[in-house]
């Protein structure tokens, strides 16, 4: 009854998937690697620049790892404000296909994103454990749900971004000056435990550090104090994919369909 339908709307969000490579990246060259290539050539740099700055050691915690799970997790919040910013926008002719909704192409840019940041991801930690940086994780279950946690928020954010944009071509304007705002917000370069204690759970009301905080905790082990709440993180990112999948639902009423 259910499988018809899921694989109808499957391979139109993997046809949606190829298009895009396509159309981004060509059909000659890397094609798809560029998408690995692109959070993988900036995580790399970000860590040799910094291991020219910082010593080896911060609060205790090396320097490696400590870049390494936080600037994946902003990029991938950034790739996917990016991505979706513009998603219905540049596709709006596809929409004249009765097949196709608003949500298909939405989910086929939201899963690009999410894949490519997470090969980029796996092959940056390899490097990483290939140097002597880094251990394997200590808890992979806690390492994959911080990991899908931050994707499940940072879609949600992605969509209300989007939402907004296509009704506002101030906000629009104002949408690259407000991801640098993710910066202090993700918890990217800076961890709960920094925190006094007054501060930290003021801080932690900020849902983004908590799936930070779990990939940290994966990947340092218990030896190094983490604090993350992943129920609140979850509920929060649902509130976050409701909001934006209301304002989506109704973009097409102000979107010219070319």
């Amino acid at each position: 009854m259910f499988v018809a339908p899921v694989r109808t709307h499957s391979r139109i969000v993997g046809a949606l998937m190829m298009r895009e490579i396509m159309t981004r990246y060509g059909r000659e060259g890397l094609g798809f690697l560029w998408l690995v290539a692109e959070p993988l050539v900036f995580c790399l740099g970000v860590l040799v620049m910094w291991s020219f700055l910082k010593p080896p050691y911060e609060h205790g915690i090396r320097l490696g790892p400590f870049v390494m799970t936080g600037y994946m997790c902003l990029l991938m919040l950034r790739h996917l404000m990016a991505s979706l910013m513009s998603a219905l926008q540049a596709n709006s002719g596809l929409l004249y296909h009765s097949r196709v909704s608003i949500l298909h192409i939405y989910i086929s840019r939201i899963l690009l994103e999410v894949s490519g940041a997470s090969v980029a991801f796996m092959i940056v930690y390899a490097i990483l454990i290939m140097l002597g940086q880094v251990s394997l994780p200590h808890d992979y279950g806690l390492f994959v749900g911080g990991w899908l946690l931050m994707a499940w928020l940072g879609s949600g954010l992605a969509l209300i971004f989007s939402g907004l944009a296509i009704r506002s071509e101030l906000f629009e304007r104002l949408t690259s000056f407000l991801t640098y705002a993710l910066i202090p917000i993700s918890g990217a370069f800076a961890m709960a435990s920094f925190f006094p204690e007054a501060y930290r759970d003021t801080y932690l009301l900020i849902p983004f550090p908590h799936a930070t905080e779990m990939i940290r905790g994966a990947v340092f082990g218990e030896f190094v104090p983490t604090y993350y709440d992943a129920a609140y993180a979850f509920f929060c990112g649902a509130v976050l994919n409701f909001l934006g999948l209301v304002l989506i639902a109704t973009a097409r009423d102000h979107l010219e369909v070319e």
